[in-house]
């Protein structure tokens, strides 16, 4: 062959083969276990009523006085804010330094309850699509079987 072109060939037959024969990443769940995991979800699932949402952020500032020791550091003053978002805008609010370990603990919760919400309706899209393709098979195996019967 002219200028190499079969070694060439035989990699991409090589890397069609290997890649052709790779188990998925992205291995699928069974039912059974996305059931499981629905239901714990929702016998530990509970409204936390006093569960905050956004994020916890400490920042400096200079007040602005010349006499301050700030004016003269590289950082100011600390600053603690809370930041989420209500009626569709983001929201920043000042937290004073004596409330920002109950402010943590409360953002803590309400963010686990936020991330076990959006897992559990992740659960339901993946249970949703698993019986959409069961129902495909069983249409499809009535198909053949109505076929054969011919």
């Amino acid at each position: 062959m002219i200028g190499g072109s079969h070694n060439t060939v035989d990699m991409a037959m090589r890397l069609l083969y290997y890649y052709g024969n790779m188990k998925s990443r992205h291995a699928a769940v069974s039912r059974h276990t996305l059931d499981t995991r629905r239901q714990q979800l929702l016998t530990t699932l509970t409204l936390p009523p006093d569960g905050l949402p956004g994020s916890l952020a400490l920042s400096h500032r200079r007040c602005g006085s010349l006499t301050c020791h700030c004016h003269d550091e590289v950082h100011g003053h600390p600053s603690w804010t809370l930041t989420f978002m209500a009626d569709g805008r983001k929201r920043v609010v000042h937290v004073p330094t004596e409330a920002v370990d109950a402010v943590r603990a409360r953002v803590e919760t309400g963010n686990a309850f936020k991330t076990s919400i959006a897992e559990l309706l992740a659960i339901n899209a993946q249970l949703m699509v698993l019986d959409r393709q069961a129902r495909a098979r069983a249409a499809s195996r009535d198909e053949r079987a109505r076929r054969a019967r011919r």
